[in-house]
């Protein structure tokens, strides 16, 4: 049986992704849970944020990384992302896509019990 990712995107998100990576190379992302409670993700150039100890990599978004808070992590532990995008300036003022006047923005939904028997792994940074 196919394990089931805990992260998604929607396609409007993924055509911005893929003209952020043809201007700026690998990317990766990363979402904090210190505002907008935890649903706006940043994007950097691959190794443009610093991870910390005990990170959490939830999965892949169109093969880049997807990292989120430790802390944020235990919160939405039973939840599948999908990352979405919205015309307009969101918290995340480094991330790339805010000059486009984008801002990528996650939405939720609790995973069914037979999802959460079948999850894929998740990656702690030990570092």
């Amino acid at each position: 049986m196919k394990k089931v990712s805990r992260i998604d995107v929607t396609p409007k998100a993924a055509e911005l992704i893929k003209e952020l990576a043809q201007e700026h190379g690998d990317l990766m992302f990363y979402q904090a849970g210190g505002c907008c409670e935890g649903t706006q993700p940043m994007c950097f150039k691959k190794g443009g944020y610093y991870l910390r100890k005990k990170d959490v990599r939830l999965g892949e978004v169109m093969g880049y990384e997807f990292w989120v808070d430790r802390d944020l992590f235990q919160y939405w532990k039973h939840a599948h992302f999908t990352i979405d995008v919205f015309d307009g300036f969101g918290t995340g003022g480094f991330s790339l896509e805010i000059p486009k006047g984008k801002t990528f923005k996650v939405n939720y939904r609790l995973f069914t019990q037979d999802e959460i028997e079948n999850l894929e792994e998740v990656v702690i940074n030990r570092q």
